[in-house]
């Protein structure tokens, strides 16, 4: 198992070069992955749209993206690549989508995650988010029903239960 120095984590924009990189963390995390042509619309022509991938030493180990309307973010999708799950790296990734959402002038975000999965659930809970209600037959792949949660956003871009634990 590789030891990650978490001081040497780069959160950046997602560019189009990650695109093909994006795309295969999705096909192994996601029964339902979004597609290239996904992706591409969401970089190019999605002006809500905002994207980051978490870079280590020249490699993405995960993304984050979300939709940013108005007060309000609507995380998309969040992914860390399936060798390095398990070490608080998408703690850390949601932890910066919150920030960027702040600075987007988000005052809330919200989420849909599966019902039947409680390991984010729990880590969403640690970040503030709470159950707000449920969405039947939400995801194609099988119609399980989506539980649909959301945080209030600090507006001095801090975040309780922050990753600062893993420095």
């Amino acid at each position: 198992m590789t030891v990650i120095d978490v001081n040497r984590l780069v959160f950046r924009l997602m560019t189009m070069s990650d695109v093909k990189t994006i795309v295969a963390i999705e096909q192994e995390s996601f029964t339902s992955p979004w597609t290239e042509e996904a992706f591409v619309n969401e970089l190019t022509n999605n002006h809500f749209a905002r994207y980051m991938v978490m870079d280590y030493e020249g490699e993405v180990l995960g993304y984050g993206g979300m939709w940013t309307i108005m007060d309000e973010a609507h995380v998309t999708n969040v992914a860390v690549r399936e060798p390095y799950r398990g070490r608080g790296l998408g703690e850390m990734l949601m932890v910066e989508l919150q920030r960027a959402a702040v600075m987007f002038g988000s005052k809330r975000m919200t989420l849909e995650v599966r019902v039947s999965n409680e390991v984010a659930q729990r880590l969403y809970r640690k970040l503030g988010f709470e159950p707000s209600g449920v969405r039947p037959g939400y995801y194609s792949d099988n119609k399980e029903d989506a539980l649909i949660m959301w945080a209030e956003l600090d507006a001095s871009g801090e975040v309780e239960n922050g990753y600062d634990d893993y420095k």
